[in-house]
């Protein structure tokens, strides 16, 4: 009797991981297992990866195996953004015998992946107008933990992801309002990039700047927040109607819409821009509303141009681990 091969792939992140055991029949990827993990709650990667192994209920062994990371990848080796896990490709492999194991960066992952998306898993914000270019430049971001970015070029008839660390890129405010943020976090931190703003704890950032300078704040307790507290300030505006929770959202959203509109310019992306991260989804509804697309419209003698462009927010949650699933399967085949 022939086993069935196994494969083992994960969306590795400085907040939560997913790690997911599957096997292959004819030539087919057949979900078996899925864990849920805190990754703060492990001192490293290999005693997370230890405990997802003894949870699997399988007499068969691995064969190939892919992670996707947030934070970039030298050499098959990367220490995890915002943890103090180091991983090496070659030290999993050894320690639990996986004879191929692949280390890619998380937005590369959701780059990859975007191929296998169905409409469901898009809302899309900018349909584009003119001509349809179907091998043009793509561009993936997504503000989540950090701020994550990878292009798509269209090489040997097949889309390549290209990682990269452009949210480290400095921010670059558009009216007096962001250029008193800047002001501000420049007083704080000294550079002030991208990641700054458009992330959990950059809108936590955004959040303290008004609260401490806007108006409406008067006759409002103030609120003591986390660094990273994302998920609170969009609850507040959501469900609370916090009037600088919104505020934030708002000035969120225009920030987020420049930054995309730069990106889709510097790489001529007519093939789209796909906003991932796992905070675009929970306010699809601010995205939505204007002021992101206008932000990414706003260019100048390019602002035509930006119109053609079509915009989409990635709204399924999983998107990396689908990349990091396909990879591990690619990995598979290129033994046979």
């Amino acid at each position: 009797m022939t086993l069935n091969k196994q494969l083992i792939y994960g969306d590795i992140g400085g907040t939560k991981t997913i790690l997911q055991w599957a096997e292959i029949r004819d030539g087919e990827i057949h979900q078996q297992f899925t864990h849920r993990y805190d990754s703060a709650a492990f001192v490293t990667f290999s005693d997370m990866l230890r405990d997802f192994l003894s949870r699997t209920e399988t007499a068969n062994h691995p064969v190939a195996a892919c992670f996707a990371i947030a934070g970039p990848i030298v050499a098959q080796q990367t220490k995890v953004t915002n943890l103090p896990w180091q991983i090496s490709s070659a030290g999993v492999s050894a320690e639990f015998s996986i004879p191929a194991v692949k280390l890619i960066n998380d937005f590369e992952a959701a780059a990859l992946a975007i191929e296998s998306l169905s409409p469901n898993d898009l809302t899309t914000l900018q349909t584009g107008q003119g001509q349809a270019h179907t091998q043009a430049m793509r561009v993936v971001l997504g503000a989540g933990t950090g701020m994550g970015v990878a292009w798509l070029p269209w090489l040997e008839g097949r889309y390549f992801a290209m990682p990269t660390e452009a949210g480290h890129m400095d921010f670059a405010p558009t009216n007096e309002l962001q250029t008193h943020l800047f002001k501000a976090l420049h007083h704080q931190f000294g550079h002030v990039s991208v990641e700054r703003l458009l992330s959990g704890s950059g809108l936590t950032n955004i959040f303290n700047f008004l609260q401490m300078n806007a108006a409406i704040a008067s006759d409002l307790a103030p609120i003591i927040l986390e660094e990273d507290s994302g998920a609170t300030i969009t609850a507040l505006a959501q469900t609370r109607k916090h009037p600088i929770a919104i505020k934030s959202l708002d000035l969120f959203a225009e920030i987020y819409g420049a930054y995309a509109g730069n990106l889709a310019l510097a790489g001529l992306c007519r093939g789209g821009v796909y906003i991932a991260g796992g905070i675009a989804p929970r306010i699809v509804n601010i995205l939505s509303s204007g002021g992101f697309m206008r932000a990414f419209r706003d260019k100048g003698r390019f602002s035509a141009l930006m119109h053609e462009i079509p915009v989409h927010v990635i709204t399924n949650y999983e998107i990396s681990l689908l990349g990091a699933k396909q990879e591990a399967h690619n990995l598979l085949n290129s033994q046979d």
